[in-house]
């Protein structure tokens, strides 16, 4: 019995990952109530085919794919079709603009003053007056345009017009060196050791990470061994 468990119960992970892999990847934050749940409907199947006494495991499994070629299907025809996004997702809502707050809209939302109030103050807005425009996403996440007096100076507002940036790559990770990252790069073993000799670094292995940011700088972190005896947030 026990060994069954363990059976279905690795077997019901597999599919859950194949079935996750299929609707894709979202944060919970992301996730749309149909998301949400479908996923609690999956999950429970799967834990009821993993710990099911009987030899009925075939009839959880296909209510598992079902749910999930539902949700596939769901997906991609919200992807083509706006109309299906919009009646399936819902629309972004204006709650707040130019000081009106549209209490229709927070109503549609399901949200009062006091929650609206609560989600700008997560997002860092205390004074509704530094608002120019609230809009809640299909999601449930609230979106904010600040006032000009309030939006944050940009390079360009100093005159000044930085180089931009590239993303930051790993080059070596966990001791080891990664070639790929190197290829992209262009850069090879021979440059990353003369890099890493400069700084004091003689065996990769002793290295946590090592990082190459877009002008060219490479950091470069040391294993530490040892864990930290002291507690900092005590």
């Amino acid at each position: 019995m026990i060994f069954k468990i363990i059976y279905l119960s690795l077997f019901s992970l597999a599919v859950l990952f194949v079935i996750a892999k299929l609707i894709g990847n979202k944060q919970i934050s992301q996730l749309n109530v149909f998301d949400y749940i479908n996923g609690i409907t999956i999950g429970s199947i799967a834990a009821e085919m993993a710990t099911s006494i009987s030899d009925r495991w075939l009839e959880p499994l296909i209510a598992m794919l079902v749910y999930g070629i539902v949700a596939f299907s769901i997906s991609m025809i919200s992807i083509k079709s706006i109309k299906a996004r919009q009646f399936l997702w819902g629309k972004p809502l204006i709650i707040y603009e130019n000081g009106k707050l549209y209490k229709k809209n927070l109503f549609k939302a399901k949200l009062d003053i006091t929650e609206f109030q609560m989600m700008c103050r997560n997002a860092g807005f205390f004074n509704l007056a530094d608002i120019g425009t609230a809009i809640l996403e299909a999601n449930g996440q609230l979106s904010v345009i600040p006032t000009a007096a309030r939006r944050p100076a940009t390079p360009e507002d100093l005159s000044l017009f930085p180089s931009q940036e590239g993303i930051t790559v790993n080059v070596v990770l966990d001791g080891k060196i990664l070639d790929t990252n190197l290829n992209y790069i262009g850069k090879n073993k021979i440059w990353l050791t003369d890099i890493l000799n400069t700084q004091g670094f003689n065996d990769v292995k002793n290295i946590s990470l090592a990082t190459y940011a877009s002008g060219g700088d490479v950091s470069v972190y040391r294993k530490i061994p040892k864990a930290e005896t002291k507690d900092l947030f005590e």
